[in-house]
């Protein structure tokens, strides 16, 4: 990616559902995410799946989530774990990042989750500390970022 962009966009086919604690599971294809098996740890927040987003310029852009915050940590939302990663790509430009989750919230429709780069292969976003945002609604999920 030759150049750092900030992506605010509608994931027109992505259907996220939402768990008790939070964001439950994204699907890539608008189909229901399967129910997941219940937990050995009970959570307070998880955010865990796949959106893709769909430009008219045809650009690849793709978030995978995998976080989530115990129950114990119910008051502490910077105890969260796991990873997130994002790629955007169009033609022979573009580039990916994976992201070491350090805070995840929720609140009804809406999960927040952030953390620092850990592996990319585009130079400025190597430490970069990234946020994002996913609002599940019927009429259309968003996901906005801020980097």
């Amino acid at each position: 990616m030759n150049r750092r962009t900030k992506t605010v966009a509608v994931a027109a086919a992505v259907l996220l559902t939402l768990g008790a604690g939070g964001i439950a599971a994204a699907s890539a294809d608008g189909a229901p995410a399967p129910a997941a098996a219940p937990a050995a740890v009970s959570e307070a927040a998880a955010l865990t799946g796949t959106a893709k987003l769909h430009r008219p310029a045809g650009d690849d852009i793709t978030f995978t989530f995998d976080a989530h915050l115990a129950e114990r940590n119910r008051q502490d939302p910077m105890k969260a774990t796991g990873t997130f990663r994002f790629s955007h790509y169009k033609g022979d430009w573009g580039g990916y990042a994976k992201v070491k989750v350090d805070c995840l919230t929720t609140g009804g429709k809406v999960a927040v989750v952030s953390g620092v780069v850990v592996e990319t292969d585009v130079k400025e976003f190597r430490k970069a500390r990234v946020g994002v945002t996913v609002h599940d609604d019927p009429a259309g999920d968003r996901l906005g970022t801020r980097g």
